[in-house]
């Protein structure tokens, strides 16, 4: 049977009523303000009270740490807990190399960035030294042979470049060095670097280690000198 076509009513393309200009105004300022206001809550407690509120804590329950963890000598401040320093005299302890700024410069903390597949990084460069280099200066200062193991931290810098430790057999291949610049004993200098050995952090990470800063001023103490670098 023929199906008059004309007696069927077209489909309407439009399935809702169309909003008018004002109706979508108000639509769009319905899903922008939430969105804007739920942008500055967040930003104002995640940005300003909260750490606002852990600062509070901390300066109530670690008051030290939180003011930097100075060390003071005399009323003076002589460094930080957190942060090495060079020392270059034979009669102290020396850090482990830094590329920070020009050295230890708090203000530029970082490493050098090179791979260990970078020939830099070994060799060195006319302004760079490399490890080769900070392994002859490091026998010479300490007078050590050519065949004895260097520990790699008294070759390579730290990713900070603000480390205020050494290694245990860092420290000790330094004794003799300081022993002989301050005309003591070796065992008495052995021993103080003992009692200033941290063991691994929380028991597990990392290595044991001895702070330069804290050890060299024991030192000044047991020699009746005051820390100079």
């Amino acid at each position: 049977m023929d199906v008059d076509r004309g007696s069927i009513d077209e489909p309407d393309e439009r399935t809702g009523p169309e909003l008018s200009p004002s109706r979508s105004r108000a639509n769009l300022k319905q899903q922008v303000r939430p969105a804007l206001l739920s942008v500055l809550v967040l930003t104002v407690l995640g940005g300003v009270v909260f750490p606002l509120l852990v600062f509070a804590i901390a300066r109530l329950l670690f008051p030290r740490q939180t003011a930097g963890s100075l060390i003071r000598r005399g009323g003076a401040v002589v460094g930080s807990e957190l942060i090495g320093q060079e020392f270059q005299r034979p009669e102290y302890f020396q850090s482990r190399p830094s590329a920070a700024g020009s050295g230890y410069d708090g203000t530029a903390s970082g490493g050098t960035n090179l791979g260990p597949n970078n020939p830099k990084l070994l060799n060195g460069s006319s302004n760079f030294a490399g490890v080769r280099q900070l392994a002859r200066g490091y026998r010479e200062r300490n007078g050590l042979a050519s065949d004895i193991p260097i520990p790699i931290d008294a070759v390579t810098r730290s990713g900070s470049g603000l480390d205020p430790h050494i290694s245990l057999d860092n420290a000790l291949l330094q004794v003799p060095r300081v022993a002989r610049a301050r005309a003591l004993s070796e065992e008495s200098i052995r021993l103080l670097v003992m009692q200033h050995l941290a063991g691994r952090q929380f028991g597990f990470l990392g290595s044991s280690r001895v702070s330069v800063l804290a050890l060299n001023l024991a030192l000044d103490e047991l020699s009746g000198h005051r820390v100079s670098r």
